[in-house]
């Protein structure tokens, strides 16, 4: 690989990585006003006009606010907690292709970091990383509402990675590789040979086990068991303070974002729109790339809404009903999928 190659790999990462942040950061101010118009409220809207600034706000009051570790809690531990939890957040965001390559002076970016050719097994390897940042941090608590949570948190992740597993099962029967660029290409355009090409119409099953498994993995609402404030005072992170909270509460938006944009990914085309092929020919085919990239992070955005939507709408589940989901409706619904996928492609070839 040659220096400049490396080099725009390099600014890829930290392009992402700041737009990881920057939607984070953001997303924190649009939960505030998605919660304030669905309550009839006006939301935030001192700190600038509409109050746009209001996440600077809060980021200067994170860093400024004053750091407690508690006496008894495991000093080391309680630092790597946090700072696992965004890492493993930030690192998923590293196999989804955001667009197709764009040609600049006569050389081919690809707007991915790296194509793996196993990338829905890296961000399972992730996701399941994801939770010993909570385990480790409600541990070092020396806390038993955080310590609880910690505990409830690894045993939800545990029950809906098998759900979630068995919905990808489904669609690699559909698409026969787990890369993500190659589930994307797939989905070219939206329309092919006489049929929707977006994943979305062929498995829509598969597709609903998903969404509902990634609302769980991003401990949302209604599976915030793990910061249940009614039993737990805020869970594994109420020990926490100043930006070791900022990180955990980072963590959460960051996990949603890049869980929109997977599902955006694997289910509705990812940088696919209709009449692609149309704008490349007549507009070239940066402007399309660059399209594409615009109409994917279109998608990723209506998903965040919808996980904000479904937050102050729906309560949250007392625990029975949590496991009772996951292990008695979720995991029959995935293997019948399964097994009607594998049904339909043996009989159809």
């Amino acid at each position: 690989m040659e220096v400049a190659d490396i080099l725009i790999k390099f600014g890829l990462i930290i392009v992402i990585f700041l737009i990881s942040l920057l939607v984070a950061m953001y997303s924190t101010y649009a939960e505030r006003k998605v919660a304030a118009f669905l309550q009839d409220r006006v939301g935030p809207n001192r700190a600038g006009p509409f109050g746009i600034l209001q996440p600077l706000a809060d980021g200067a009051k994170m860093f400024m606010k004053e750091e407690i570790i508690p006496t008894r809690a495991s000093g080391l531990l309680f630092i790597v907690g946090p700072s696992l939890a965004i890492m493993t957040a930030c690192i998923g965001s590293a196999v989804i292709p955001w667009g197709q390559s764009i040609e600049i002076a006569g050389r081919v970016i690809p707007l991915q970091v790296t194509d793996i050719n196993v990338g829905i097994l890296y961000i399972f390897g992730v996701v399941s990383l994801g939770v010993y940042g909570i385990m480790i941090g409600g541990w070092a608590s020396n806390n038993k509402y955080s310590l609880l949570g910690a505990i409830r948190a690894a045993s939800q992740n545990i029950s809906y990675e098998i759900s979630m597993g068995l919905s990808i099962i489904a669609l690699l029967l559909v698409t026969n590789t787990l890369s993500l660029k190659e589930i994307t290409e797939q989905q070219h355009g939206f329309w092919q040979n006489g049929y929707f090409s977006w994943n979305f119409f062929k498995q829509p099953l598969g597709f609903l086990i998903f969404m509902v498994c990634a609302f769980a993995e991003t401990n949302r609402s209604p599976f915030d068991l793990p910061e249940c404030e009614t039993e737990l005072v805020g869970g594994y992170h109420t020990e926490y303070s100043s930006m070791k909270l900022g990180f955990y509460l980072f963590a959460e938006y960051i996990n949603m974002f890049i869980s929109s944009a997977v599902m955006a990914t694997l289910y509705f085309g990812g940088y696919n729109y209709p009449f692609m092929d149309w704008v490349a020919a007549h507009a070239g085919s940066n402007i399309s790339a660059i399209l594409g990239v615009v109409i994917l992070f279109g998608k990723v955005f209506a998903f965040i809404f919808f996980f904000m939507w479904i937050r102050w709408t729906i309560p949250r589940f007392r625990y029975d009903q949590l496991m009772n989901l996951g292990w008695r409706t979720l995991i029959p619904l995935a293997i019948a999928n399964i097994v009607l996928t594998g049904l339909v492609i043996t009989f159809l070839k």
